[in-house]
């Protein structure tokens, strides 16, 4: 506003105009639907176990030569870190004992087709529960195809 006094600038609280108005904040996160998995086809979820650490990308840098130590699940998006928690228990036993701490990462080609191991949460064994166990493989934002690394601490 040229030709008119700083002060005249100001807003009524005394600090000056910074510009135009901010936009509204953004609208929340929607919830994904629930499947029904009746009606639903699941999908094939490769799950690598491993105990002490998760595995590197490098494990999974050659298509065909990934860990050898897989589960395979079928599953649905809406599938909890709590319910595949579970799944785990029944095929790795060291995942059983119920001081054991299941951490999971997401593994996925970035865009230039290299893989990327994403931590997304981590679940107890046992009956103690997390802030993790309610997450979703679509709340993670899991795509078809990637796979799930586990690492039982």
């Amino acid at each position: 506003m040229a030709g008119v006094p700083a002060e005249a600038q100001r807003k009524p609280t005394g600090r000056p105009f910074s510009g135009p108005a901010r936009a509204p904040p953004p609208p929340p996160i929607p919830r994904f639907e629930p499947i029904d998995r009746e009606k639903t086809c699941p999908l094939l979820l490769r799950v690598f176990t491993k105990i002490g650490s998760h595995h590197t990308k490098e494990d999974f840098a050659v298509r065909g030569k990934e860990p050898k130590d897989e589960v395979q699940i079928y599953t649905w998006k809406d599938a909890t870190l709590r319910e595949l928690t579970d799944l785990v228990k029944e095929v790795a036993p060291a995942a059983r004992k119920k001081t054991a701490r299941l951490s999971f990462a997401l593994v996925y080609p970035d865009k230039s087709g290299r893989f990327v191991v994403r931590e997304a949460g981590m679940t107890f064994s046992g009956n103690g529960r997390r802030m993790d166990d309610g997450k979703t493989l679509a709340d993670l934002t899991f795509q078809i195809g990637d796979y799930l690394d586990v690492a039982i601490l």
